[in-house]
């Protein structure tokens, strides 16, 4: 497994696990910033090794041209004259190869060393100067807050709410540069990629311009060197594409960084100050905490965690809440604070503090305290909204008068779909195409008033405004698995069985769409949009995951393989029936499948392996009966344990009007958005052998009890006989 995606929305908890997250990258940066400049060392080498080559050479050339046949008698043969002049070919051969090899050398200097050294100086450089800015800030907002705490809440109203409105700005400043340093260190992580390589690349091609004698050579590594243009060409592509996705992203934190929590197995979680007693006359002390608390089980977690001096990660401790009781300042000289009771040990009661009267209220609400007020900790319930693209009649309509136009006025238009039209132009088009009455109207063939670029960007954007992808959130993640690993063969069987899971309607729209693509691509020599390029303009048009991430943008790369092996293999896969063999043979083989890989403290990186595809049906239960479902009842999404959806309280919970609309408009529950813990039952499909002491061990048929999601992807957290640990999600199957 690579690096773990530094999620933006983390950069607000700041947790120990985000903060393991960026050294890793750090690490890895450092690595990378250690091998460019040993490499530039043996390049630099390479050029001295080269110049005295060359004066070798022109030496023994000057040595050719000197010597001189002496023939007998009074006159040269032919022969003779060819044999004596071969020598002086032979230097002047030695002499243009020199000059050659001195522009090589010089092409080494410029295409090579020169880059790296910029790539290192500016890039590399300039995330360590990120990282001494934001070690500097952490060191500087935690002091603050240290600071701040322990203010007396017995001073002035006005002095308070001043101190809390600077530490405020401090912590807003401190997120914004975390926000721009987790940016940074994912951008130059993929940066690299073509940044390192492209150098390389025309350092190679100097080579094969000086060696004229290693043409034979030249030409077989041809192919390979046009792969790799193209290769580095789609990377730049895609890296361009996933940088403006991030961006986008980083913006919507920035903007309301509450919406974008990330899903969560606890109720609550985040940083905390406990009172430690200390045996008189040293009184007590506050010690910062990382608290997880996970209310169907009442457990509550605390792990002592210092950010300053490089974080320092202490043992834990775990406890069952009995009550919780907000805490008033004339008690206490401390604000923001609240007393737990832990059931499983009497007579025992820890005072905490929070770091704002917000934050106590939600943890008062997530704990059940008194005085809670009922904030949530999950993200907002957000309806569907109205008046948007629709897969129906109109749908199939926009779709083939688009492409008709397409195909009739502009198929061997250069950039055809990677040329966008203007925004207005095109949201004035969709709009007319949308409506009934003028869509029947519309000539798009034969009118003048509509440029081909403002047609294929409504095309998209029609897409795109449907309420979920045409090839659907619940089908997502599978297509996404075969694009990531095993032979073409198998990817395009996997992709061909999925398509054909697809609802009916959008099966259909996607016929239609692929084979126009797949004719759009044999026109590439005049267009220029191959098929790789085709893959990255609808690979984000046609997929996208239900919950906007960096994890889920990194995915972006993934799409555009799926799309591309839809339109080279789009007779195979919209003409003929897929193998009936083949979910069986996927999912229930004779040998299990491989358990995710794993970051283990202990055991450091495992092998990567393949996850196997299970088809979890939920049915979500009728909620409008006298037994609705509760928060902990199952959800209707696919893989509801690892991503989020809301659960049947959530649905309920929608006005009676918002909650028919919705089920009138084809809605499901994957069109709304929270973050609910659900505890459910799962049954192992394969034996399995643990590798490591948190990691269960089970027999075929083990049944495990409150499964719930982990933090490492790819795998959940179940109870077996009493004990708890990891299982690998693709060996079990949800009950």
């Amino acid at each position: 497994m690579g690096l773990q995606p530094l999620e933006f929305s983390d950069c607000y908890l700041d947790s120990p696990w985000f903060r393991e997250r960026i050294r890793a990258h750090e690490a890895e940066l450092e690595r990378t910033n250690k091998f460019i400049k040993e490499l530039i060392k043996d390049g630099k080498n390479l050029i001295a090794a080269t110049k005295s080559l060359s004066a070798a050479q022109r030496k023994f050339a000057h040595s050719l041209r000197d010597f001189k046949f002496e023939f007998i008698g009074d006159a040269e043969t032919d022969d003779e004259r060819c044999i004596d002049a071969s020598l002086r070919e032979f230097s002047n051969f030695l002499k243009n190869l020199e000059e050659q090899r001195e522009i090589m050398a010089l092409s080494v200097t410029e295409t090579l060393i020169k880059p790296l050294e910029k790539f290192r100086k500016e890039q590399l450089g300039a995330v360590k100067e990120e990282k001494k800015k934001f070690d500097k800030e952490t060191e500087k907002n935690y002091s603050l807050i240290d600071k701040h705490l322990n203010l007396s809440a017995k001073k002035k109203d006005s002095h308070l709410q001043e101190a809390d409105l600077q530490l405020e700005q401090n912590r807003q400043h401190f997120y914004e540069l975390s926000l721009e340093y987790v940016c940074k260190l994912q951008e130059i992580q993929e940066r690299k990629k073509f940044e390192f390589v492209e150098p390389m690349l025309s350092f190679f091609q100097g080579m094969f311009t000086f060696y004229h004698q290693g043409h034979e050579l030249a030409k077989d590594f041809n192919h390979y060197k046009m792969e790799l243009q193209i290769n580095i060409q789609n990377t730049r592509n895609r890296f361009e594409g996933t940088r403006s996705e991030v961006e986008e992203l980083m913006n919507k934190i920035r903007q309301n960084p509450k919406d974008h929590k990330r899903a969560s197995q606890f109720t609550a979680e985040g940083y905390l100050y406990v009172q430690e007693k200390r045996p008189a006359p040293f009184g007590s002390s506050w010690v910062k905490h990382y608290c997880m608390y996970r209310k169907a089980a009442k457990k509550f977690n605390i792990i002592p965690f210092e950010h300053r001096s490089g974080g320092k990660l202490g043992d834990g401790e775990v406890f069952f809440l009995k009550e919780c009781t907000k805490r008033h300042t004339d008690s206490i000289d401390r604000r923001f604070c609240f007393d737990i009771e832990a059931a499983d040990r009497p007579g025992v009661s820890l005072t905490m503090q929070a770091f704002s009267e917000e934050e106590r209220r939600q943890w008062l609400e997530a704990l059940g305290g008194r005085e809670a007020l009922f904030h949530s900790f999950n993200k907002a319930i957000i309806p569907r909204p109205e008046g948007s693209a629709q897969l129906d009649a109109v749908g199939f309509t926009i779709l083939r008068k688009c492409i008709s136009a397409v195909e009739t006025r502009g198929i061997n238009d250069q950039g055809l779909y990677r040329v966008v039209g203007v925004s207005s132009k095109v949201q004035r088009l969709l709009s007319m195409l949308m409506d009934v009455k003028t869509c029947n109207e519309l000539d798009l063939e034969n009118s003048v008033d509509w440029e081909v670029k403002t047609i294929t960007s409504a095309l998209k954007q029609y897409l795109r405004s449907l309420p979920e992808p045409l090839m659907t959130y619940e089908l997502h993640g599978d297509f996404i698995v075969p694009a990531k690993s095993g032979s073409p063969e198998s990817r395009v069987n996997a992709i061909h069985f999925l398509v054909h899971k697809l609802p009916e309607k959008n099966k259909e729209m996607l016929d239609i769409l692929v084979k126009h693509l797949t004719n759009v691509s044999s026109h590439s020599k005049q267009n220029l949009m191959t098929v790789a390029n085709l893959g990255v303009v609808f690979g984000p048009t046609l997929m996208r995951p239900q919950e906007e991430t960096v994890a889920a943008i990194m995915d972006l790369k993934f799409q555009n393989i799926v799309v591309e092996i839809l339109i080279e293999n789009h007779e195979k896969i919209f003409r003929t029936s897929p193998d009936t063999t083949f979910p069986e043979s996927m999912c229930l083989s004779s040998s299990p499948p491989n358990a995710p890989p794993r970051q283990s403290k202990r055991q450091g990186q495992r092998m990567k392996r393949p996850v196997a595809v299970y088809n979890l049906c939920l049915e979500l239960e009728d909620g409008d009966g006298p037994n609705s479902p509760k928060e902990d009842t199952p959800t209707s999404s696919q893989d509801s344990l690892s991503s989020p959806s809301p659960t049947a309280a959530a649905v309920h919970g929608l006005p009676a009007s918002d909650r028919n609309h919705l089920l009138a408009d084809g809605g499901t529950c994957g069109d709304l958005v929270a973050t609910t813990v659900i505890n459910r039952k799962a049954r192992a499909v394969y034996p399995c052998e643990a590798e490591h002491s948190s990691e269960l061990s089970f027999e075929i048929g083990a049944i495990f009890e409150d499964v719930q999601t982990s933090r490492e992807p790819g795998w959940l957290e179940g109870t077996l006989n009493g004990k708890r640990g990891l299982i690998p999600q693709n060996y079990v199957k949800l009950l």
